[in-house]
């Protein structure tokens, strides 16, 4: 089984935001990573992209549950995280990872 590697804190650091019945959205990381691992302190729905904005098209996700995504090929633009309530509001977690 491979594991996961956290890659440079200096380049690619943890970020979060809060969200409610509004989407929130980290700060934008550079292209590069293979994929984020996700954590929202309630049920929340989210998605990983280039300008996303979270909806209730999101991928839903349990509270406390760390979940990795993968990072789309997109552009070559900056990416983000973005995350919105499912029923409470909450703060997202995301830390951009590779595989080994």
């Amino acid at each position: 089984m491979e594991l996961l590697n956290p890659l440079s804190v200096s380049l690619f650091p943890a970020k979060s935001t809060s969200y409610s019945g509004d989407a929130g959205s980290t700060g934008t990381w550079d292209p590069g990573p293979e994929g984020v691992v996700v954590w929202c302190t309630s049920e929340a729905y989210v998605v990983v992209g280039e300008g996303v904005t979270a909806t209730t098209g999101g991928t839903p996700i349990p509270p406390n549950t760390p979940i990795p995504f993968k990072v789309p090929q997109g552009t070559g633009a900056p990416w983000r995280v973005s995350a919105i309530q499912v029923s409470a509001s909450g703060t997202v977690y995301a830390k951009p990872i590779n595989q080994n």
